[in-house]
């Protein structure tokens, strides 16, 4: 009877422990835009790969690519609200809980990805990320999507009037709206995950993105002509919901940081890497890409430049372009 007491405490006691150990594990949610075979997917697969090694599997990280949670914007509000543990927002999409990130892309601020790398990496962040947190996420490290370029099937674009008239496609942020518009484009503001259908429709004449979207989700397919205007920057923004950062150890928040970063560089080094090769497959693909003269297109920004300072705030675009002039 001993022994059968016995055995039963050992069995309660095990179960007990297990249980324990299963509560014990955390499962973080990582929704995001990039299909699977973007490098953006690829950087969110190498964070969840790096903390869950480095966690002992105590931390996992559950993936939801391709606008799996939602559009964008939806995605970050579930974000912001504690629904999901991370995201990787633009910088314009975080403009909505902080106006300093409106600034990030405003029209031909940089020279290149290190003059944008310098200055979003270092000072701007310094300058904007309480905002963040205020609003209710925590900022870990920025990743990469890239400079956006035009493309549409009408006409190349070589200098700035030859997008006048023409119908191109943005997303809401105001940034690419105005710098479309100020070349004399007529804007529309369409979901990404419609924009195929729209291409192939004729509702617009075109769009900009960065080469690698241009590349991987095969607007080749229904334009023909590449402009290298290099307009606008940004990247995905990694962030994660203030309620959850406050429920992790300071280990586990270094881990979590240190994880981005890497998945961040990895990003960058990759999609860098790949531009010159997607363009010329993107060439052979039929796409004309023209390489313009981008002074003449920056000469025509005056009206976005007083539109975002309208919708920023002036000290802030200043503020801005200080920290722009400094890191060149």
């Amino acid at each position: 009877m001993r022994k059968i007491l016995s055995a039963l405490v050992i069995l309660v006691a095990t179960c007990g422990f297990t249980a324990s150990a299963a509560e014990a594990k955390m499962v973080l949610k990582l929704g995001h835009y990039a299909n699977a075979e973007h490098a953006g997917n690829k950087a969110a697969q190498l964070f969840a790969d790096g903390v869950a090694s480095r966690t002992n599997g105590e931390m996992t990280v559950e993936i939801y690519p391709n606008n799996e949670l939602g559009n964008p914007p939806e995605v970050l509000e579930q974000n912001v609200l504690g629904v999901i543990d991370m995201s990787l927002p633009t910088q314009g999409q975080l403009a909505k809980y902080s106006k300093k990130f409106g600034c990030v892309m405003l029209p031909f601020a940089y020279t290149g990805y290190d003059h944008a790398y310098k200055v979003l990496d270092g000072p701007f962040i310094e300058w904007a990320g309480q905002d963040l947190e205020d609003a209710g996420v925590v900022f870990l490290a920025n990743w990469e999507w890239g400079f956006r370029n035009l493309t549409n099937s009408v006409r190349p674009v070589i200098t700035p009037d030859d997008a006048k008239g023409l119908k191109i496609r943005t997303p809401p942020e105001l940034s690419n709206q105005a710098a479309m518009e100020a070349l004399g484009a007529t804007v529309q503001t369409i979901q990404f995950s419609e924009l195929p259908m729209a291409l192939k429709q004729g509702v617009v004449d075109g769009q900009e993105n960065p080469v690698s979207v241009i590349y991987a989700f095969k607007i080749y397919e229904t334009q023909k002509y590449l402009t290298m205007t290099g307009h606008t920057y940004n990247s995905m923004v990694h962030v994660m919901s203030k309620k959850t950062w406050d429920k992790l150890s300071p280990e586990q928040q270094a881990i979590i940081r240190e994880e981005s970063k890497k998945a961040g560089d990895f990003m960058r080094q990759a999609l860098r890497d790949a531009e010159a090769d997607q363009i010329k497959k993107l060439e052979e693909l039929g796409m004309k890409v023209t390489w313009p003269d981008v002074e003449s297109f920056k000469a025509k920004m005056g009206p976005a430049y007083e539109r975002m300072k309208a919708s920023v705030g002036a000290d802030n675009v200043t503020e801005f372009l200080k920290m722009v002039d400094e890191a060149k």
